[in-house]
């Protein structure tokens, strides 16, 4: 799979090597610029490596306690030249407890019944992506993606990915949570939900039920993304305490 936007090899755009904490690995290549989907009149650049499938699991394992995210079959983070706003965040599992506004969201939601499957692309997940992307992203880069293009997203991985759905009583799919299972942690990778349904704070929930996963399986990490302060689309991370972001290449307590 591809990462929404064209990725290229023009002159200037390569990248042959980039410091990674304290190793260094080599690139592939960045991606050209585009208008930023988080904040207006930005623009973004991302730094590309593909994960080999003999040693996906490992590189991975470096590559995302260094701020990368994974994409189908590539890791990425972002490399602005002007711009430093995404802050790749994670929750240390054990430490974490939820706030009382957090103990309510998961108290509206104890009805949903969630069952963790093979990562397979299902024309009743993608429905539900389909409405919540014109629900709440109308217009962003994902909001065209066909079923061949979801199928890649979730399907296209070289890593162990699992898909976690959550239908209420009546059986009525609510909400969907992509995300991957490393040896020590978790990652999310793509949540989306019934977008006509607010009361519930499915976002949030869904981050509530991949903690509890990685206690009960024994995870040290859940890996958020990226928290970016004036993007309201992120605000909701801050909600996980106590929170840990990448700063110069050291993961430190945020909240």
């Amino acid at each position: 799979m591809t990462y929404p936007g064209a990725i290229h090899r023009d002159s200037g755009e390569e990248v042959k090597r980039q410091s990674l904490t304290a190793d260094r690995l080599d690139f592939l290549f960045a991606t050209r610029l585009l208008p930023c989907p988080y904040l207006p009149g930005k623009t973004e650049r991302k730094i590309v490596v593909a994960l080999a499938d003999d040693r996906a699991g490992d590189e991975y394992k470096r590559l995302i306690g260094a701020g990368y995210r994974r994409s189908g079959a590539i890791a990425y983070r972002p490399a602005c030249p002007t711009c430093r706003a995404c802050i790749p965040v994670r929750l240390p599992i054990a430490g974490f407890t939820p706030s009382k506004s957090l103990r309510r969201v998961a108290s509206a939601n104890k009805d949903l019944d969630a069952r963790i499957l093979p990562p397979e692309a299902t024309a009743d997940h993608f429905d539900l992506f389909t409405r919540y992307q014109d629900g709440r992203h109308g217009g962003g880069e994902m909001a065209d993606m066909d079923f061949a293009e979801y199928r890649a997203l979730v399907e296209d991985s070289p890593v162990t990915t699992r898909v976690a759905e959550f239908r209420d009583s009546s059986g009525t799919l609510m909400a969907v949570c992509l995300f991957d299972e490393l040896a020590e942690s978790l990652s999310a990778i793509y949540t989306f939900f019934e977008p006509s349904v607010n009361r519930r704070s499915l976002g949030s929930f869904m981050i509530l039920w991949l903690a509890k996963h990685g206690l009960e399986t024994g995870k040290r990490y859940l890996y958020l993304g990226f928290w970016i302060e004036k993007c309201a689309k992120m605000a909701y991370k801050a909600r996980f305490r106590p929170l840990e972001m990448l700063d110069r290449g050291v993961w430190r307590r945020m909240l």
